[in-house]
């Protein structure tokens, strides 16, 4: 048996949890820059020390509600991979719990009915002592097209 480090965030009343290996860093949200001609789920961008990091308010994709700021909403920077290459992005989320042990048998696959978003992102449900953990498949919440427009919007920012 394995445990995995998650770290969980909410959105509305959901528990979400991300694999802490994909995590860089979460900082307290300020403000975005918007950017013309992103996707509505794509509030703005971010400098992040120097780098454009693209800002992707879950809510938003998950759901179609934007997320409200509140004093607990962070962005969750991760990294995201495009083929061989990787991409910086930030997850609007309403606010961050904590890191959690789930063992891999504490894992159930998603259920196919009673879920709000796609199950492409679901990597599977964590079972924790109250209930449960969607875990996410953070590669899978944007698609390989929308990653590769969103690495060359960042791009031209960056030039």
């Amino acid at each position: 048996m394995q445990d995995i480090q998650y770290l969980t965030f909410r959105l509305g009343e959901e528990l979400f949890g991300l694999g802490i290996l994909r995590i860089k860093e979460i900082i307290e949200f300020e403000s975005v820059t918007n950017v013309p001609m992103m996707p509505d789920y794509i509030p703005g961008v971010i400098n992040l020390r120097g780098n454009v990091v693209p800002v992707l308010d879950l809510n938003i994709r998950f759901y179609k509600r934007k997320t409200e700021i509140g004093r607990r909403t962070c962005i969750v920077i991760t990294e995201v991979s495009i083929g061989a290459e990787s991409l910086d992005i930030g997850l609007l989320v309403d606010s961050v719990e904590e890191v959690l042990d789930i063992q891999s048998t504490s894992i159930e696959n998603a259920p196919s009915f009673g879920s709000k978003i796609k199950l492409d992102f679901v990597q599977g449900l964590g079972k924790i002592e109250n209930g449960f953990v969607i875990l996410l498949k953070i590669d899978q919440v944007l698609n390989l097209e929308e990653l590769n427009q969103l690495q060359e919007k960042s791009s031209l920012l960056t030039n």
